[in-house]
Parts: C-alpha cells; structure tokens; sequence
C-alpha cells in the first residue's frame, strides 16, 4: 500500500499554482506602474486576486489529491479539468483588464475579443462548479487522514463548494441592465452586478467590495477559502499536542476542528444574510450584529467545554497515581 506522503501532488493543479502565483506577480507590477482605473479601482486588480485565489485553492487541492485512497482515478481526471478551466478562465480576465475592459457581466455586442471570451467567462464558473462538487463527493466517501484533518478537509470542502454556489445568487438576484465606462472611455453595456441594491456600488480598496449595499462576493471568499483556515487550525492543533497532553487525544482535536467549523459556517452564514439584505460587511446592522454575536458566543463556548473536558480527563489519571497519605 502506497504511503500518502510519498504520493506526487497532482501536477496540473500544481502547474496551475505556479502559473497563478506568476500572475500575482505580474498583476502587481501592473497594479503599481499602470494608472488606468476600471469601475472605480485599478484594471489589474480583478485578475491579481482572482490569480491568487486560485493559487490558494488549486494548492490546496493538489495536496489534498494525496490523502485519496478512493476514487483516485476520477478525482486526478476532474482535477485536471478543474486546473485547465481556472487558467483559461482567469486567462479570459486577464485579457480583459489588459485591455482596460469589463470581463464579467460584459454585454457590449460591437467587441469581438468580448463576444469570443464571454462565453468562457460565463460556463467556466459552471465547470468549476461541477468539478468542486464531484471533488466533495469522492472526499465524503472515504477517511482521509486522523479525525482531526478529515474533518477540517469535509468542512472546508462542504464551505467551498456553497462559495462557489453564492454567485449563482447575484446571477439570478440582480438584473440590472445598464451603461458603464471602460478604462478607455468607451460605454460598455453592462448585464446583472456583484452588489445587491447597488450593483456598481462604492468599493472597498483592494476587495472592491461594496459599502453602499450588499455584495456576494463577501460570502464567496469567506467560504472559498474556509478549508483553508480549518487545515491550518488542524496543524496548529497537531503540532501543538507535542506540548500539551490535553490535545494528544485525536478525538480531542477533532470537536476542536468541528466547534471552528461550525463557527465559520455561521459567520459565512451571516454574512451571506447580510448581503442578501442589500446591507454592506462595514455597515453591519443591530441584527447582523446580534446574530454574529451569538455564533461568536455559542463557538466559544463549545471550544472551553472541550477544552475543560479535555484537561480534566489528562489530569485524572496522573492523580491516581500518585501515592495515597
């Protein structure tokens, strides 16, 4: 039997990393040396975080490929696909923000270079889409790993894939037919928007996220990138038991990874709430506030009962133990 850790990482998703990473740099660059501005921020931005996004996720998966024991095969196959419909995607985007024009929700029927990468843009998602969940399905059948990372890789998959469901939200939510300006001063015809309630509202810097209305993309990233959160919390947690019995305990780790879970899960919940409402991350309202509390409290809360418990069953046997007066 093959051991997991001397399995190659799959390397169209690694290659698909690498060329990822390369874009970050070079959408950087592009960033700081180019001053056109495209809907309010730089026109390299898009595809810098779209490039590093996917340099996080395909990463992650390359790596979780590893710890298959079932369904190999299939998984390496939709891997690939999954890897070669990201570059070609973020690659349609790229394109776009070199030529200083709109990439999503682009209807402008005089552009051909738009007209060709439209479609791309468009089933790209849906691809991604199908093979993230086909991913989720192979991993949910089988143990990968101690309690601990099979946990924290279930959740973050079940995370990942409501991520990339949340653009389906706004595709369906927000038809609004309207005219933009392009980095080169030409209208461009614009169909559905990220914001809810004002779908080419203020950004954020850097995020471009909305501050006038609500803005889906906050969810997709939360939820995008949750796995990998959750792996991290599994390797602190790991390296962490070398010092303190409490954690040797698998089990122990495990409802640590699973009460984070469960936290993440609530925050992506309540921000997905929040931006269903029209209501911008910064500009949270007494509910919003209220319901993040009470995910915060019943997440803590869960974490010291665990803890507690955990301490209180290393410390029992070392009192018995000891000699008796």
């Amino acid at each position: 039997m093959n051991n997991e850790s001397s399995r190659p990482w799959h390397r169209p998703l690694v290659v698909c990393a690498a060329l990822m990473l390369g874009l970050v740099a070079v959408a950087g660059v592009g960033t700081l040396v180019d001053g056109r501005t495209l809907l309010g921020e730089p026109v390299w931005v898009k595809p810098l975080k779209f490039a590093f996004a996917f340099a996080l996720y395909s990463g992650t998966l390359a790596w979780l490929l590893t710890k298959l024991n079932k369904g190999r095969r299939l998984a390496r196959w939709v891997g690939t696909v999954f890897a070669v419909t990201a570059v070609v995607e973020v690659g349609a985007i790229t394109v776009q923000a070199a030529r200083g024009t709109v990439s999503h929700f682009n209807a402008d029927q005089s552009d051909p270079v738009t007209l060709a990468l439209v479609p791309i843009l468009t089933y790209g998602v849906m691809i991604i889409l199908i093979a993230q969940l086909i991913l989720a399905v192979v991993v949910l059948v089988q143990r990968t790993g101690g309690a601990a990372l099979a946990r924290a890789i279930r959740a973050g998959l079940g995370l990942a894939t409501f991520g990339m469901l949340v653009p389906l939200f706004w595709m369906v939510t927000e038809i609004h037919p309207r005219t933009v300006t392009d980095a080169n001063g030409h209208r461009v015809p614009m169909f559905q928007g990220h914001g809810i309630g004002d779908p080419d509202g203020n950004g954020m810097p850097l995020t471009g996220w909305s501050v006038t209305g609500g803005d889906f993309r906050v969810p997709h990233f939360f939820a995008l990138h949750g796995i990998q959160a959750l792996l991290l919390l599994a390797a602190v947690l790991g390296a962490l038991a070398a010092r303190h019995a409490w954690l040797r305990e698998e089990r122990v780790r495990a409802r640590l990874v699973g009460a984070a879970a469960f936290g993440y899960a609530g925050l992506v919940a309540t921000v997905t709430w929040q931006a269903g409402r029209g209501q911008s991350l910064v500009h949270p309202d007494a509910a919003t506030l209220a319901v993040a509390g009470a995910v915060l409290l019943v997440t803590a809360a869960a974490a010291v009962l665990v803890t507690l418990s955990a301490r209180r069953a290393a410390v029992a046997p070392i009192r018995t133990l000891q000699p008796q007066h």
